[in-house]
């Protein structure tokens, strides 16, 4: 993780209030998100598309250990006793991991996808289908629904 608490503590939060004090539960939403991110960089750069004979295992596993967390973070953050403030570059770091993730998912099947959803449209879908791998192939179209 990058920075420490008191650093985390003045950044700006993305819904614009300013450079105020952070919750402790907003300071420990980032880091989360920081260290998906990170778990996310790490995951893309060794990533090796699997066998064709392995690709559902494979997709299933970017899908639940990387799509999920990353989704399941933003449910939590909306969801709680109060709505947790991410600093712009937490989200957006969120973001990264979270498409990151889904592209991986997408090479599974050898398809080259520059993923781009926002955590938003991955949880609303989520929370339609209760099935992270369904949300994965739904956002991606992949691979293709016969």
């Amino acid at each position: 993780m990058s920075g420490d608490a008191t650093q985390s503590a003045s950044r700006p939060v993305a819904d614009g209030r300013g450079t105020e004090e952070r919750h402790p539960e907003d300071v420990r939403f980032g880091e989360r998100a920081r260290a998906l991110a990170d778990e996310a960089r790490e995951a893309r750069k060794s990533f090796d598309p699997p066998p064709p004979s392995a690709a559902d295992q494979r997709a299933l596993e970017c899908a639940r250990d990387g799509v999920g967390p990353a989704v399941s973070l933003y449910v939590s953050a909306r969801t709680g006793d109060r709505q947790v403030s991410f600093t712009g570059e937490e989200f957006e770091l969120l973001h990264r991991a979270m498409n990151d993730w889904l592209a991986m998912y997408a090479r599974c099947y050898g398809v080259d996808l520059d993923a781009d959803f926002t955590v938003r449209e991955a949880a609303e879908v989520l929370l339609r289908t209760h099935d992270v791998l369904d949300t994965a192939q739904l956002l991606t179209c992949v691979p293709e629904r016969r």
